[in-house]
């Protein structure tokens, strides 16, 4: 069974689509005819089949969109960054994109895209806005948020850090929790019920919250390579690619802005 703490990938869009593939898999192979000898060395000296002609999703397919995607959040931070104003504007047109993309049946390569470009833009405002503050804090953010992609990476090849449906669970529970609090946090602060940057989440508190939110973050990338893993093992459609990739990125740029804000609460107590 897959396991999905991204909603992305516990969207019934992509449980369909790896399903489809499993599906397509077993009917070709209880219809296969015997072939002759000679059918099989021709067919085993013929080249290795793209992703395109198997119609199959593939690891190399996921790299490729997700640095396209992740292309597009860059090129959208960079413009973010020499306009700040439009970081409002990136931000919510990205949360919509966020959640049609979420929910949609069919992936869409086009508002895929567009949503990492309009993030870019929140992102680079953001990021100009606490580099005024504290000069090399974006810098140190990326550098921290790949790190922490790099390592978690590293420990779920080795084995050493898997999800399990307890952790999952748990994981969904914690999620909830961060969820409401981060709603009655921005509310209050909305309505100017509490001072402060961050309100709520501010000093010792904030960096606990932060702390725990990364580790989210990381449990988060674990259940992404899961269903990753999963899609190729079962043979998800290639268009599965895009989903995988969005849903990447959506939780690499939620790991940015928690460890940004991290960093801003520890270069604001200098």
């Amino acid at each position: 069974m897959a396991l999905g703490g991204n909603p992305v990938f516990r969207s019934k869009n992509y449980r369909e689509q790896t399903r489809a593939g499993g599906a397509t898999g077993a009917a070709t192979t209880t219809t296969a005819q015997p072939m002759s000898a000679q059918a099989l060395q021709d067919l085993y000296s013929q080249p290795s089949a793209s992703p395109q002609q198997t119609g199959r999703m593939t690891y190399a397919d996921v790299i490729n969109k997700t640095m396209l995607s992740l292309g597009l959040v860059l090129i959208g931070a960079a413009i973010g960054w020499q306009l700040p104003m439009l970081m409002i504007v990136g931000a919510l047109v990205g949360l919509v994109l966020g959640l049609v993309n979420a929910f949609k049946r069919e992936p869409s390569p086009i508002l895929i895209m567009l949503y990492a470009g309009f993030e870019g833009l929140f992102l680079g405002g953001l990021s100009g806005v606490f580099e005024g503050m504290y000069p090399g804090i974006a810098l140190q953010a990326v550098l921290a948020t790949f790190s922490v992609f790099a390592v978690t990476l590293v420990l779920y090849r080795s084995g050493k850090y898997r999800a399990t449906p307890k952790m999952t669970r748990m994981f969904m529970i914690a999620m909830i929790g961060y969820g409401l609090f981060s709603l009655l946090n921005f509310g209050l602060m909305m309505f100017g019920a509490i001072d402060g940057m961050f309100g709520l989440r501010s000093g010792w508190i904030g960096l606990a919250i932060g702390a725990f939110a990364v580790l989210l973050a990381t449990y988060s990338l674990v259940l992404d390579f899961t269903n990753i893993s999963e899609g190729v093992r079962r043979g998800a459609p290639v268009k599965a690619a895009w989903s995988a990739a969005f849903g990447l990125t959506v939780t690499l740029i939620w790991l940015y802005v928690e460890i940004l804000r991290i960093l801003a609460i520890l270069r604001g107590d200098d």
